[in-house]
């Protein structure tokens, strides 16, 4: 059977048995599209180890906009692809190469970055509170912190996702799970001041202003705000903070997971409420915020002063 055939009825299988969303298909038939790119429409069966090696080989020569090769990460995001490809090929009887054929490049782990308290302090006055678009991006600073929401999650909140009472609400996230979201009062109070400042029935938690008035206008001219707009809010304030560090929404969200671990949080708390898989993934942050290794140091580690 052909690959590009056989590829469609993946993606169909993925929207409509898995319920995957619409950017992890999107993402799929990228990758897959690659495979295509390198080898043509070659017959299912035709993808074997070696066919998969120069592959491999030709995706980490394959240049970026902002590098001359394509990153570990991401062509692993390839073969994972092709390996679920290949999973769903072997439960339809369609002759293939078997999964655990298929091995992920080691990658580097990526450093975590994180805002100190300080930091954050700086970057929570920044925004013009007198406007309403002040008062948005306060609130979205502050709910990106306090809660660890992803900024995919974050600009699909409706007015009614979220319950300033009680301070919690349901998000569905990466995989189409459902997990709690908790905010502190600080948030809460900023969200409920930009609300109350909207003078608009639109349903998005967070809209879009158009023009340069700073009052929302009653025809209709707001809409909701993207994750684009919104890794470009966080940038600019951070800039304009002071903070030398890159900082983007992800940034917030891995301050949210450190700030919880170097309080005393445990590794599975952190991982339930960052809503992760695997606790690999959550398991980042232990090398920078481990309070029983500090402790040992300060308690064993010789001290100049005094010897």
């Amino acid at each position: 059977m052909l690959f590009s055939k056989t590829k469609t009825d993946f993606l169909e299988y993925l929207e409509i048995e898995q319920n995957r969303s619409q950017k992890t298909i999107q993402n799929y038939d990228h990758y897959l599209t690659r495979l295509m790119d390198f080898a043509g429409d070659i017959e299912v069966s035709e993808i074997d180890a070696e066919l998969v090696r120069k592959w491999r080989l030709w995706l980490n020569r394959l240049g970026t906009n902002t590098s001359d090769e394509l990153g570990k990460n991401t062509q692993n995001y390839h073969l994972i692809a092709l390996r679920s490809f290949l999973k769903f090929c072997a439960k339809r009887d369609i002759p293939a190469l078997a999964t655990d054929k298929i091995e992920l490049a080691r990658a580097r782990r990526k450093q975590v970055t994180f805002l100190n308290n300080e930091e954050l302090e700086r970057l929570f006055n920044v925004p013009k509170i007198d406007t309403v678009q002040g008062l948005r991006d306060r609130a979205i600073l502050e709910l990106l912190f306090s809660s660890g929401l992803r900024v995919s999650e974050l600009v699909n909140l409706n007015r009614d996702d979220i319950n300033l009472k009680r301070k919690e609400f349901m998000v569905r996230g990466k995989g189409q799970k459902d997990r709690p979201i908790f905010i502190s009062d600080s948030a809460g109070w900023w969200v409920q001041q930009y609300l109350d400042k909207r003078q608009d029935n639109s349903n998005p938690l967070f809209i879009r202003y158009s023009g340069t008035k700073n009052n929302v206008s009653l025809s209709g001219n707001f809409s909701r705000l993207t994750a684009r707009s919104v890794q470009r809010l966080v940038a600019r304030h951070a800039l304009m903070a002071g903070i030398t560090k890159h900082v983007s929404p992800h940034t917030m969200r891995h301050s949210f997971a450190t700030d919880l671990l170097m309080n005393g949080a445990d590794l599975r708390s952190v991982q339930a409420m960052l809503g992760h898989s695997n606790i690999s993934t959550t398991q980042i942050y232990t090398h920078v915020t481990d309070p029983h290794l500090k402790a040992i140091h300060q308690k064993f580690h010789s001290k100049k002063e005094e010897i």
